[in-house]
């Protein structure tokens, strides 16, 4: 891989968004076993259609929690009134994949990706930067505008750029039956695009079916861990296919990713490339990885990216989890708008090297 496509498009979806809601339940479950137990094993995952929630996955940990009360006030806080049945079924972690764990090794086997790049404060590619803006802005006016008191939790935001100039920006929002489609279109366009795109000769597409007021779970089931892309690089960049949320730091699906994103950021921060690419690949049970890899895309010294990476970073389970912190209870905060960008995150942090 040596170039970036120059148009690119990305995608957010907002809190209220169905697999959202299910990605925030299962880490709020992750954070409240943490919170009690740091060494719980967690990997939960959560399904919501019509009126149920279900919650299944296997824990293993010395905590007590409830995990369906956990899910109803996680609902709830999203802005969601309406009370669906819950369903768990939870159960301890399997001894053939803890056997592994237990010496330090990676639980499962597969690939693990981080990016950077210079080209935004938050070192992450504009299209993504912006996608999110869009749909935290929905949230925004929803909760605390109240001009904006039509608008419903479930929303999703889509824009395309050919290099720094944005050529088109979608935006779908639920919404109460009495807005009317043109001041809802010209509310959003107004209040929400423009602050955040700005002026320019793009088009705007809002609401394209002309009604959205069925959203959440009444309108289509969600699952964790079914916006892959939204967590990390919209696209971009390649996902090794492993969610995030749900997995306690012991899962390198989740604490490798951000290992990878930590080294690839700061390559970038101290100057060493322009655009970092990190890879590593695990097998079940080995503390080493099978590969780690470095790649700048032509804005840097890639040999010296590898040096840096196989020198300041250990990759192996259980120094990530103590280089990072992770066995605390951060994970709810990152379900949501991505999981990279956000300066108070461990693996977000600035270091020299």
């Amino acid at each position: 891989m040596n170039t970036i496509s120059k148009i690119t498009t990305a995608e957010s979806v907002t809190a209220g968004h169905p697999d959202k809601v299910c990605d925030q339940i299962s880490d709020a479950v992750l954070d409240a076993l943490l919170e009690k137990d740091p060494q719980s094993r967690v990997a939960v995952e959560s399904f919501g259609s019509h009126g149920l929630v279900v919650i299944g996955g296997e824990v293993t940990s010395s905590a007590k929690v409830d995990f369906a009360d956990i899910a109803r006030r996680t609902y709830r806080d999203i802005g969601y009134c309406d009370k669906p049945k819950m369903v768990v079924n939870v159960r301890a972690q399997s001894p053939d994949i803890a056997v592994g764990v237990d010496t330090g090794g990676a639980g499962d086997q597969g690939i693990m990706y981080g990016y950077a790049t210079d080209e935004t404060p938050e070192f992450l590619p504009p299209v993504v930067v912006l996608a999110h803006k869009l749909t935290r802005g929905l949230e925004d006016l929803r909760r605390n505008n109240p001009d904006f008191e039509w608008l419903e939790p479930d929303g999703k935001a889509q824009i395309t750029m050919d290099g720094p100039v944005a050529k088109s920006v979608l935006v779908s929002c639920q919404h109460k039956e009495e807005i009317d489609i043109k001041e809802l279109r010209e509310a959003i366009r107004e209040k929400l695009i423009l602050p955040i795109v700005g002026e320019g000769d793009y088009d705007v597409l809002i609401n394209l079916t002309g009604k959205f007021v069925q959203g959440g779970f009444d309108a289509d089931t969600g699952l964790t861990g079914r916006k892959i892309m939204v967590d990390t690089y919209g696209g971009i960049i390649p996902h090794g296919g492993g969610c995030f949320s749900g997995k306690d730091p012991t899962k390198v699906d989740r604490s490798a990713a951000y290992m990878a994103r930590f080294a690839a950021k700061n390559i970038v921060a101290n100057g060493y490339a322009k655009k970092c690419l990190v890879s590593v690949a695990y097998a079940i049970g080995k503390k080493e990885p099978l590969m780690l890899e470095a790649e700048t895309f032509g804005t840097g010294n890639t040999d010296m990216a590898r040096e840096i990476l196989g020198t300041y970073f250990n990759f192996a389970p259980l120094r990530i989890i103590k280089a990072l912190d992770l066995r605390r209870p951060i994970y709810l905060q990152t379900a949501a708008y991505g999981h990279f960008g956000k300066p108070d995150l461990p693996w977000e942090k600035i270091v020299k090297l």
